[in-house]
Protein backbone atom coordinates (compact mmCIF):
# COMPACT_ATOMS: atom_id res chain seq x y z
CA UNK A 1 0.00 0.00 0.00
CA UNK A 2 2.55 2.39 1.19
CA UNK A 3 4.91 1.65 -1.92
CA UNK A 4 2.22 1.94 -4.24
CA UNK A 5 1.13 4.99 -3.15
CA UNK A 6 5.10 6.50 -3.13
CA UNK A 7 5.21 5.74 -7.17
CA UNK A 8 1.75 7.27 -7.23
CA UNK A 9 3.48 10.55 -6.05
CA UNK A 10 6.33 9.90 -8.09
CA UNK A 11 3.97 9.69 -11.63
CA UNK A 12 1.93 12.63 -10.37
CA UNK A 13 5.08 14.51 -9.68
CA UNK A 14 6.22 13.99 -12.73
CA UNK A 15 3.35 14.45 -15.07
CA UNK A 16 2.91 17.45 -13.54
CA UNK A 17 6.27 19.17 -13.97
CA UNK A 18 6.91 18.13 -17.31
CA UNK A 19 3.46 19.40 -18.97
CA UNK A 20 3.23 21.69 -21.59
CA UNK A 21 1.51 23.19 -24.34
CA UNK A 22 2.42 24.71 -27.51
CA UNK A 23 0.74 28.12 -26.57
CA UNK A 24 2.08 28.69 -23.14
CA UNK A 25 5.66 28.55 -21.71
CA UNK A 26 6.24 25.41 -18.71
CA UNK A 27 6.24 28.23 -16.56
CA UNK A 28 2.62 29.74 -17.20
CA UNK A 29 1.41 25.86 -17.43
CA UNK A 30 2.91 24.56 -14.50
CA UNK A 31 1.17 28.03 -12.68
CA UNK A 32 -2.49 27.27 -13.61
CA UNK A 33 -2.43 23.90 -12.57
CA UNK A 34 -0.92 24.56 -9.44
CA UNK A 35 -3.16 27.83 -8.28
CA UNK A 36 -6.45 26.53 -7.84
CA UNK A 37 -5.41 24.06 -5.16
CA UNK A 38 -3.23 26.92 -3.64
CA UNK A 39 -6.15 28.99 -2.89
CA UNK A 40 -8.55 26.36 -1.80
CA UNK A 41 -5.93 25.27 1.28
CA UNK A 42 -5.11 28.86 2.27
CA UNK A 43 -8.93 29.53 2.40
CA UNK A 44 -9.30 26.01 4.23
CA UNK A 45 -6.01 26.68 6.85
CA UNK A 46 -6.90 30.18 7.32
CA UNK A 47 -10.49 30.10 8.18
CA UNK A 48 -11.33 32.62 10.53
CA UNK A 49 -13.81 33.53 13.38
CA UNK A 50 -15.63 37.16 14.42
CA UNK A 51 -13.86 38.58 17.12
CA UNK A 52 -14.78 42.00 18.49
CA UNK A 53 -16.29 42.73 14.92
CA UNK A 54 -13.04 41.44 12.98
CA UNK A 55 -12.25 38.45 11.06
CA UNK A 56 -9.67 36.91 12.75
CA UNK A 57 -7.56 33.33 11.69
CA UNK A 58 -8.15 30.40 14.22
CA UNK A 59 -4.39 29.34 13.73
CA UNK A 60 -3.14 32.69 14.85
CA UNK A 61 -5.42 33.02 17.30
CA UNK A 62 -4.42 29.35 18.74
CA UNK A 63 -0.68 30.29 18.00
CA UNK A 64 -0.71 33.87 19.97
CA UNK A 65 -2.63 32.61 22.79
CA UNK A 66 -0.29 29.29 23.59
CA UNK A 67 3.24 31.70 23.37
CA UNK A 68 1.74 34.40 25.40
CA UNK A 69 0.89 31.55 27.51
CA UNK A 70 4.40 29.78 27.77
CA UNK A 71 5.85 32.98 28.11
CA UNK A 72 4.33 33.38 31.61
CA UNK A 73 4.25 29.66 33.08
CA UNK A 74 7.99 29.66 32.12
CA UNK A 75 8.74 33.06 34.20
CA UNK A 76 9.71 34.50 30.63
CA UNK A 77 11.92 32.35 30.23
CA UNK A 78 12.69 34.21 26.86
CA UNK A 79 14.44 36.89 28.63
CA UNK A 80 15.77 35.44 31.72
CA UNK A 81 17.55 32.75 30.54
CA UNK A 82 18.40 34.16 27.24
CA UNK A 83 22.18 34.47 28.90
CA UNK A 84 21.80 31.12 29.59
CA UNK A 85 21.35 30.17 25.92
CA UNK A 86 24.14 31.69 24.57
CA UNK A 87 26.43 29.64 27.49
CA UNK A 88 25.21 26.64 26.04
CA UNK A 89 26.08 27.45 22.75
CA UNK A 90 28.84 28.31 23.52
CA UNK A 91 30.09 24.80 24.88
CA UNK A 92 30.06 26.14 28.49
CA UNK A 93 28.14 23.33 30.09
CA UNK A 94 29.77 20.95 27.87
CA UNK A 95 32.10 18.93 30.04
CA UNK A 96 29.15 18.52 32.84
CA UNK A 97 26.87 16.50 30.04
CA UNK A 98 29.66 14.61 29.41
CA UNK A 99 30.83 13.60 33.35
CA UNK A 100 27.37 13.34 35.11
CA UNK A 101 24.32 11.07 33.54
CA UNK A 102 21.40 12.18 32.91
CA UNK A 103 19.02 12.55 35.79
CA UNK A 104 16.02 9.96 36.12
CA UNK A 105 16.65 8.78 32.59
CA UNK A 106 13.59 7.36 30.57
CA UNK A 107 14.09 4.11 28.57
CA UNK A 108 13.01 3.56 25.23
CA UNK A 109 13.35 0.22 23.34
CA UNK A 110 14.01 1.08 19.96
CA UNK A 111 14.61 -1.25 16.98
CA UNK A 112 15.56 -4.26 19.72
CA UNK A 113 17.87 -1.93 21.52
CA UNK A 114 17.68 0.77 24.50
CA UNK A 115 18.10 4.01 24.18
CA UNK A 116 20.34 3.95 27.62
CA UNK A 117 22.52 1.05 26.24
CA UNK A 118 22.68 3.18 23.44
CA UNK A 119 24.15 6.50 25.56
CA UNK A 120 26.37 4.53 27.36
CA UNK A 121 28.05 2.96 24.16
CA UNK A 122 28.50 7.06 23.37
CA UNK A 123 25.45 7.74 20.98
CA UNK A 124 24.26 10.53 22.37
CA UNK A 125 23.01 12.28 19.09
CA UNK A 126 24.24 13.76 15.66
CA UNK A 127 25.39 17.07 15.74
CA UNK A 128 26.70 19.48 18.15
CA UNK A 129 24.88 22.56 19.59
CA UNK A 130 25.46 24.97 17.26
CA UNK A 131 25.51 22.71 14.58
CA UNK A 132 21.76 22.00 15.47
CA UNK A 133 21.65 25.47 15.84
CA UNK A 134 23.07 26.14 12.63
CA UNK A 135 20.80 23.33 11.01
CA UNK A 136 17.66 24.92 12.50
CA UNK A 137 18.34 28.49 11.82
CA UNK A 138 18.77 27.73 8.19
CA UNK A 139 15.77 26.43 8.08
CA UNK A 140 14.11 29.49 9.53
CA UNK A 141 16.09 32.24 8.19
CA UNK A 142 15.91 32.26 5.00
CA UNK A 143 13.76 34.32 2.08
CA UNK A 144 11.10 34.67 4.61
CA UNK A 145 13.30 37.29 6.43
CA UNK A 146 13.84 39.08 2.90
CA UNK A 147 10.85 38.31 1.01
CA UNK A 148 7.94 37.58 3.42
CA UNK A 149 8.54 41.02 5.48
CA UNK A 150 8.36 42.92 2.23
CA UNK A 151 5.03 41.32 1.78
CA UNK A 152 3.84 42.29 5.26
CA UNK A 153 5.14 45.51 4.98
CA UNK A 154 3.85 46.35 1.36
CA UNK A 155 0.50 44.85 3.03
CA UNK A 156 0.53 46.37 6.28
CA UNK A 157 2.51 49.00 6.71
CA UNK A 158 5.66 49.57 8.74
CA UNK A 159 3.18 48.78 11.63
CA UNK A 160 3.25 45.11 10.88
CA UNK A 161 6.92 44.78 12.13
CA UNK A 162 6.03 46.10 15.23
CA UNK A 163 3.80 42.68 15.68
CA UNK A 164 6.22 40.91 14.09
CA UNK A 165 9.14 41.66 16.94
CA UNK A 166 6.28 40.58 19.17
CA UNK A 167 5.68 37.57 17.60
CA UNK A 168 9.77 37.00 17.51
CA UNK A 169 9.99 37.70 21.37
CA UNK A 170 6.43 35.26 22.44
CA UNK A 171 7.62 32.55 19.94
CA UNK A 172 11.15 32.41 21.88
CA UNK A 173 8.82 30.32 24.78
CA UNK A 174 6.94 28.18 22.19
CA UNK A 175 10.54 27.18 20.69
CA UNK A 176 12.04 26.78 24.05
CA UNK A 177 9.16 24.30 24.84
CA UNK A 178 8.82 22.23 21.62
CA UNK A 179 12.81 21.94 21.17
CA UNK A 180 13.05 20.61 24.41
CA UNK A 181 9.85 18.03 23.87
CA UNK A 182 12.03 17.12 20.48
CA UNK A 183 14.99 16.19 22.55
CA UNK A 184 13.57 14.29 25.40
CA UNK A 185 10.92 11.77 23.04
CA UNK A 186 13.34 11.13 20.46
CA UNK A 187 14.50 7.84 18.68
CA UNK A 188 17.66 6.79 18.46
CA UNK A 189 18.53 3.92 16.79
CA UNK A 190 21.59 1.18 17.07
CA UNK A 191 23.91 2.94 14.97
CA UNK A 192 23.19 6.25 16.67
CA UNK A 193 20.94 7.41 13.87
CA UNK A 194 18.40 10.08 15.31
CA UNK A 195 14.67 10.36 14.88
CA UNK A 196 13.28 12.94 16.14
CA UNK A 197 10.39 15.87 16.39
CA UNK A 198 6.59 16.69 17.04
CA UNK A 199 5.59 12.90 15.52
CA UNK A 200 7.46 11.73 18.56
CA UNK A 201 6.59 13.46 21.20
CA UNK A 202 2.68 13.51 20.09
CA UNK A 203 2.75 9.96 20.14
CA UNK A 204 4.93 8.76 23.03
CA UNK A 205 4.54 12.11 25.13
CA UNK A 206 0.65 11.70 25.02
CA UNK A 207 0.80 8.27 25.47
CA UNK A 208 2.40 8.80 28.54
CA UNK A 209 -0.40 10.65 29.67
CA UNK A 210 -2.83 8.25 28.84
CA UNK A 211 -3.96 9.80 25.62
CA UNK A 212 -2.61 6.96 23.24
CA UNK A 213 -5.22 6.88 20.53
CA UNK A 214 -4.90 11.24 20.34
CA UNK A 215 -1.36 10.91 20.21
CA UNK A 216 -1.11 8.82 17.01
CA UNK A 217 -3.79 10.84 15.54
CA UNK A 218 -1.97 14.42 15.57
CA UNK A 219 1.39 12.46 15.07
CA UNK A 220 0.14 11.08 11.89
CA UNK A 221 -1.28 14.43 11.31
CA UNK A 222 1.60 16.61 11.81
CA UNK A 223 4.01 13.90 9.57
CA UNK A 224 1.52 14.53 6.81
CA UNK A 225 1.53 18.73 6.70
CA UNK A 226 5.25 18.34 7.82
CA UNK A 227 5.84 16.53 4.41
CA UNK A 228 3.63 19.27 2.42
CA UNK A 229 5.33 21.81 4.83
CA UNK A 230 8.70 20.84 3.33
CA UNK A 231 7.54 20.86 -0.15
CA UNK A 232 6.13 24.62 0.51
CA UNK A 233 7.44 26.82 2.35
CA UNK A 234 10.53 24.96 2.77
CA UNK A 235 11.20 24.37 -0.67
CA UNK A 236 8.97 25.85 -3.82
CA UNK A 237 8.65 29.79 -1.87
CA UNK A 238 12.90 29.90 -1.95
CA UNK A 239 13.24 28.39 -5.48
CA UNK A 240 10.85 31.10 -5.99
CA UNK A 241 12.25 34.11 -4.53
CA UNK A 242 15.88 32.63 -5.61
CA UNK A 243 14.54 32.61 -9.57
CA UNK A 244 12.75 35.83 -9.06
CA UNK A 245 15.78 37.65 -8.32
CA UNK A 246 18.25 36.03 -10.69
CA UNK A 247 15.55 36.66 -13.29
CA UNK A 248 15.38 40.00 -12.44
CA UNK A 249 18.82 41.04 -12.03
CA UNK A 250 20.51 39.39 -15.22
CA UNK A 251 17.08 40.16 -17.26
CA UNK A 252 15.86 36.81 -18.71
CA UNK A 253 13.10 36.62 -20.49
CA UNK A 254 12.61 32.87 -21.69
CA UNK A 255 9.38 30.97 -20.87
CA UNK A 256 10.68 28.80 -19.20
CA UNK A 257 13.78 30.65 -16.90
CA UNK A 258 12.38 29.67 -14.06
CA UNK A 259 12.13 25.84 -14.46
CA UNK A 260 15.52 26.20 -15.46
CA UNK A 261 17.01 27.67 -12.84
CA UNK A 262 14.76 25.47 -10.41
CA UNK A 263 16.23 22.54 -12.14
CA UNK A 264 20.19 23.71 -11.08
CA UNK A 265 18.95 24.20 -7.72
CA UNK A 266 17.36 20.92 -7.98
CA UNK A 267 20.67 19.51 -8.91
CA UNK A 268 23.06 21.36 -5.96
CA UNK A 269 20.36 20.66 -3.23
CA UNK A 270 20.35 17.02 -4.41
CA UNK A 271 24.23 16.77 -3.92
CA UNK A 272 23.80 17.36 -0.49
CA UNK A 273 20.97 16.11 1.23
CA UNK A 274 21.87 12.36 -0.09
CA UNK A 275 24.32 12.58 2.66
CA UNK A 276 21.85 13.24 5.67
CA UNK A 277 21.63 15.44 8.03
CA UNK A 278 25.31 14.97 9.31
CA UNK A 279 26.30 16.39 5.61
CA UNK A 280 23.58 19.18 5.82
CA UNK A 281 25.16 19.73 9.67
CA UNK A 282 27.97 20.70 7.71
CA UNK A 283 27.44 22.45 5.10
CA UNK A 284 25.06 24.85 6.77
CA UNK A 285 27.06 25.74 9.53
CA UNK A 286 29.92 27.10 7.30
CA UNK A 287 26.84 28.73 4.78
CA UNK A 288 24.63 30.15 7.55
CA UNK A 289 27.34 32.26 9.39
CA UNK A 290 28.89 33.65 5.92
CA UNK A 291 24.85 34.29 4.44
CA UNK A 292 24.20 35.85 8.10
CA UNK A 293 27.11 38.37 7.62
CA UNK A 294 27.19 39.40 4.03
CA UNK A 295 23.03 39.98 4.61
CA UNK A 296 23.12 41.85 7.86
CA UNK A 297 26.52 43.58 7.19
CA UNK A 298 25.01 44.97 4.28
CA UNK A 299 21.79 46.01 6.24
CA UNK A 300 23.40 47.59 9.00
CA UNK A 301 25.39 49.68 6.13
CA UNK A 302 22.45 51.28 4.96
CA UNK A 303 20.76 51.96 7.94
CA UNK A 304 23.85 53.95 9.27
CA UNK A 305 24.11 55.27 6.40
CA UNK A 306 20.36 56.70 7.15
CA UNK A 307 21.14 57.40 10.63
CA UNK A 308 19.01 60.69 10.71
CA UNK A 309 16.20 58.84 9.28
CA UNK A 310 16.43 55.78 11.58
CA UNK A 311 14.16 56.99 14.32
CA UNK A 312 11.66 58.39 12.49
CA UNK A 313 11.71 54.52 10.83
CA UNK A 314 11.00 53.42 14.41
CA UNK A 315 8.33 56.01 15.03
CA UNK A 316 6.42 54.66 12.30
CA UNK A 317 6.66 51.11 13.46
CA UNK A 318 5.30 51.90 16.56
CA UNK A 319 2.76 54.26 15.43
CA UNK A 320 1.29 52.48 12.80
CA UNK A 321 0.76 49.55 14.34
CA UNK A 322 -1.71 50.66 16.45
CA UNK A 323 -3.44 53.36 14.24
CA UNK A 324 -2.09 52.95 10.26
CA UNK A 325 -2.79 55.67 7.87
CA UNK A 326 -2.65 53.22 5.10
CA UNK A 327 -6.16 51.80 2.98
CA UNK A 328 -5.37 48.49 4.84
CA UNK A 329 -8.19 45.66 5.16
CA UNK A 330 -9.33 44.89 8.42
CA UNK A 331 -7.29 48.58 9.77
CA UNK A 332 -5.26 47.99 13.46
CA UNK A 333 -6.37 44.31 13.46
CA UNK A 334 -5.28 43.71 9.84
CA UNK A 335 -1.38 44.92 10.31
CA UNK A 336 -1.58 42.79 13.74
CA UNK A 337 -2.62 39.89 11.56
CA UNK A 338 -0.05 40.32 8.81
CA UNK A 339 2.66 40.83 11.29
CA UNK A 340 1.75 37.77 12.99
CA UNK A 341 1.46 35.71 9.88
CA UNK A 342 4.88 36.65 8.64
CA UNK A 343 6.53 36.18 11.69
CA UNK A 344 5.09 32.82 11.83
CA UNK A 345 6.10 31.90 8.46
CA UNK A 346 9.69 33.23 9.30
CA UNK A 347 10.26 31.78 12.63
CA UNK A 348 7.97 28.83 12.41
CA UNK A 349 7.63 28.99 16.62
CA UNK A 350 4.82 26.45 17.46
CA UNK A 351 4.88 24.77 14.11
CA UNK A 352 7.08 22.50 15.66
CA UNK A 353 9.35 21.92 12.50
CA UNK A 354 13.05 23.45 14.03
CA UNK A 355 12.56 20.34 16.95
CA UNK A 356 13.10 17.68 14.29
CA UNK A 357 16.82 19.35 13.75
CA UNK A 358 17.13 19.95 17.40
CA UNK A 359 16.47 16.49 17.99
CA UNK A 360 19.85 15.38 16.82
CA UNK A 361 21.76 17.08 19.10
CA UNK A 362 24.34 15.71 21.18
CA UNK A 363 22.95 15.94 24.40
CA UNK A 364 21.73 13.80 27.45
CA UNK A 365 19.28 16.76 28.74
CA UNK A 366 16.55 17.96 26.42
CA UNK A 367 16.20 21.26 28.26
CA UNK A 368 19.55 22.66 27.46
CA UNK A 369 18.76 22.10 23.76
CA UNK A 370 15.33 23.64 24.46
CA UNK A 371 17.53 26.74 25.51
CA UNK A 372 19.32 26.92 22.53
CA UNK A 373 15.84 26.28 20.00
CA UNK A 374 14.61 29.79 22.20
CA UNK A 375 17.75 31.79 20.49
CA UNK A 376 16.10 31.41 16.37
CA UNK A 377 13.24 33.54 16.68
CA UNK A 378 15.26 36.07 17.92
CA UNK A 379 18.41 35.85 15.15
CA UNK A 380 15.61 35.47 12.78
CA UNK A 381 13.02 37.77 13.65
CA UNK A 382 13.65 40.75 16.38
CA UNK A 383 17.07 40.99 14.74
CA UNK A 384 17.44 40.18 10.98
CA UNK A 385 13.85 40.69 9.72
CA UNK A 386 13.83 44.18 11.61
CA UNK A 387 16.58 45.15 9.81
CA UNK A 388 14.62 44.19 6.34
CA UNK A 389 12.00 45.79 7.39
CA UNK A 390 13.75 49.42 8.56
CA UNK A 391 16.06 49.23 5.07
CA UNK A 392 12.34 48.82 3.41
CA UNK A 393 10.63 51.71 5.42
CA UNK A 394 13.99 53.97 5.04
CA UNK A 395 13.38 53.50 1.26
CA UNK A 396 10.00 54.06 1.10
CA UNK A 397 10.27 57.26 2.76
CA UNK A 398 9.93 59.18 -0.41
CA UNK A 399 7.00 57.22 -1.49
CA UNK A 400 8.63 54.42 -3.53
CA UNK A 401 5.30 52.43 -3.46
CA UNK A 402 1.90 52.25 -1.97
CA UNK A 403 1.30 50.59 1.46
CA UNK A 404 -2.09 48.31 1.41
CA UNK A 405 -2.21 48.65 -2.24
CA UNK A 406 -1.06 45.09 -3.12
CA UNK A 407 -2.21 42.92 -6.17
CA UNK A 408 -1.44 39.35 -6.12
CA UNK A 409 1.43 39.90 -3.84
CA UNK A 410 2.99 42.94 -5.45
CA UNK A 411 2.97 46.36 -4.58
CA UNK A 412 1.68 49.79 -6.66
CA UNK A 413 5.29 51.40 -7.25
CA UNK A 414 6.07 54.91 -8.08
CA UNK A 415 6.04 54.41 -11.55
CA UNK A 416 2.62 53.05 -11.80
CA UNK A 417 4.58 48.98 -12.24
CA UNK A 418 4.39 46.55 -9.39
CA UNK A 419 6.66 44.33 -7.87
CA UNK A 420 6.67 42.09 -4.72
CA UNK A 421 8.53 40.01 -2.18
CA UNK A 422 12.31 39.98 -3.08
CA UNK A 423 12.65 42.04 -5.82
CA UNK A 424 11.35 45.36 -3.34
CA UNK A 425 13.92 44.54 -0.90
CA UNK A 426 16.64 44.13 -3.90
CA UNK A 427 15.37 47.73 -5.16
CA UNK A 428 15.72 49.09 -1.07
CA UNK A 429 19.25 47.78 -1.15
CA UNK A 430 20.08 49.15 -4.86
CA UNK A 431 18.68 52.37 -3.75
CA UNK A 432 21.23 53.04 -0.84
CA UNK A 433 24.31 51.19 -2.47
CA UNK A 434 24.71 51.00 -5.96
CA UNK A 435 25.05 47.38 -6.93
CA UNK A 436 24.27 45.85 -3.58
CA UNK A 437 20.99 44.19 -5.32
CA UNK A 438 23.77 41.76 -6.37
CA UNK A 439 25.22 40.89 -3.69
CA UNK A 440 21.70 40.60 -2.33
CA UNK A 441 21.09 38.43 -4.91
CA UNK A 442 23.90 35.98 -3.84
CA UNK A 443 22.78 36.55 0.02
CA UNK A 444 19.27 35.36 -1.59
CA UNK A 445 20.27 32.66 -3.11
CA UNK A 446 22.61 30.96 -0.14
CA UNK A 447 19.67 32.02 2.17
CA UNK A 448 17.31 29.76 0.07
CA UNK A 449 19.89 26.67 -0.29
CA UNK A 450 20.22 26.46 3.29
CA UNK A 451 16.53 27.01 3.85
CA UNK A 452 16.08 24.21 1.56
CA UNK A 453 18.55 21.46 3.00
CA UNK A 454 17.20 22.40 6.44
CA UNK A 455 13.42 21.58 5.25
CA UNK A 456 14.52 18.51 3.20
CA UNK A 457 15.64 16.89 6.73
CA UNK A 458 11.97 17.83 8.65
CA UNK A 459 10.48 16.48 5.89
CA UNK A 460 12.20 13.24 5.06
CA UNK A 461 12.27 12.26 9.36
CA UNK A 462 7.91 13.02 8.60
CA UNK A 463 7.43 11.11 5.84
CA UNK A 464 9.54 8.07 7.55
CA UNK A 465 7.33 8.78 10.41
CA UNK A 466 4.74 7.64 7.79
CA UNK A 467 6.24 4.96 5.26
CA UNK A 468 9.33 3.55 7.25
CA UNK A 469 12.84 3.94 7.34
CA UNK A 470 14.04 1.62 4.15
CA UNK A 471 16.20 3.49 1.89
CA UNK A 472 13.79 3.09 -1.41
CA UNK A 473 11.22 4.80 1.23
CA UNK A 474 13.82 8.03 1.51
CA UNK A 475 14.83 8.48 -2.29
CA UNK A 476 10.84 8.47 -3.35
CA UNK A 477 11.01 11.09 -0.96
CA UNK A 478 13.75 13.23 -2.30
CA UNK A 479 12.90 13.17 -5.57
CA UNK A 480 9.63 14.23 -5.02
CA UNK A 481 11.21 16.84 -2.95
CA UNK A 482 13.72 18.32 -5.93
CA UNK A 483 10.32 18.19 -8.36
CA UNK A 484 8.90 20.79 -5.99
CA UNK A 485 11.81 22.72 -6.16
CA UNK A 486 11.91 23.26 -9.65
CA UNK A 487 7.96 23.70 -9.55
CA UNK A 488 8.31 26.72 -6.97
CA UNK A 489 10.62 28.13 -9.11
CA UNK A 490 7.92 27.86 -12.45
CA UNK A 491 4.77 29.50 -9.95
CA UNK A 492 4.15 32.73 -9.30
CA UNK A 493 4.41 34.70 -5.75
CA UNK A 494 0.82 34.80 -5.12
CA UNK A 495 0.22 30.94 -5.76
CA UNK A 496 3.78 29.75 -3.40
CA UNK A 497 2.97 31.84 -0.79
CA UNK A 498 -0.87 30.58 -0.46
CA UNK A 499 0.74 27.44 -0.11
CA UNK A 500 3.54 27.72 1.18
CA UNK A 501 2.05 30.11 4.22
CA UNK A 502 -1.11 27.43 4.75
CA UNK A 503 1.14 24.24 4.74
CA UNK A 504 3.23 25.81 7.65
CA UNK A 505 0.67 27.10 9.92
CA UNK A 506 -1.45 23.88 9.00
CA UNK A 507 1.09 22.43 11.25
CA UNK A 508 0.34 24.89 14.20
CA UNK A 509 -2.99 22.80 15.07
CA UNK A 510 -1.59 19.64 15.48
CA UNK A 511 1.68 20.88 17.17
CA UNK A 512 0.12 23.20 19.90
CA UNK A 513 -2.39 20.85 20.81
CA UNK A 514 0.39 18.73 21.86
CA UNK A 515 2.28 21.56 23.55
CA UNK A 516 -0.02 22.72 25.82
CA UNK A 517 -0.86 19.26 26.98
CA UNK A 518 2.79 18.69 27.56
CA UNK A 519 4.29 21.60 28.51
CA UNK A 520 4.82 19.88 32.77
CA UNK A 521 7.06 18.05 31.10
CA UNK A 522 9.17 20.96 29.67
CA UNK A 523 9.12 22.10 33.18
CA UNK A 524 10.32 18.66 35.12
CA UNK A 525 13.25 18.42 32.38
CA UNK A 526 14.21 22.55 32.82
CA UNK A 527 14.49 22.02 36.49
CA UNK A 528 16.41 19.72 36.08
CA UNK A 529 18.96 21.00 33.99
CA UNK A 530 19.02 24.00 35.62
CA UNK A 531 19.70 22.30 39.02
CA UNK A 532 22.79 20.82 36.85
CA UNK A 533 24.35 23.34 35.79
CA UNK A 534 23.76 25.16 39.05
CA UNK A 535 25.76 22.68 41.53
CA UNK A 536 28.93 24.12 42.77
Amino acid sequence: MGRTLLFSLLSLSSTTLLASTSTKGLDEKINDGFMPFAVWWESLVLAEIPIFGHSIPVVLIILIVGALFFTLYFGFVNIRHFSTAIQVVRGKYDDLEKNQPPLQPQVFEVEGDLKDTIKNEGHFGEVNHFQALATAVSGTVGLGNIAMVAVAISIGGPGATFWMILAGLLGMSSKFVECTLGVKYRDIDSKGNVFGGPMYYLSKGLKEMGLTQLGKFLSVVFAVLCVGASFGGGNAFQSNQAAAQIIERFGLSGASSGSIIGLVFALLAGIVIIGGIKRIAKVTEKVVPFMAILYVGASLFIIFSHIEWVDDAFGLIVSEAFTPKATITGGFVGVLIQGFRRAAFSNEAGAGSAAIAHSAVNTAHPASEGLVGLLEPFIDTVLICTMTAIVIILFNMDGMFVYGDVVNGQALMYDGSRLGGVNITSMAFENSISGSSYVLMAAVCLFAFSTILSWSYYGLQAWKYLFGRGKWIDLAYKIIFLLFTVLGAAITLDAVIKFSDAMILAMVFPNMIGLLILFPKVKQEFSKYLKLIRRP
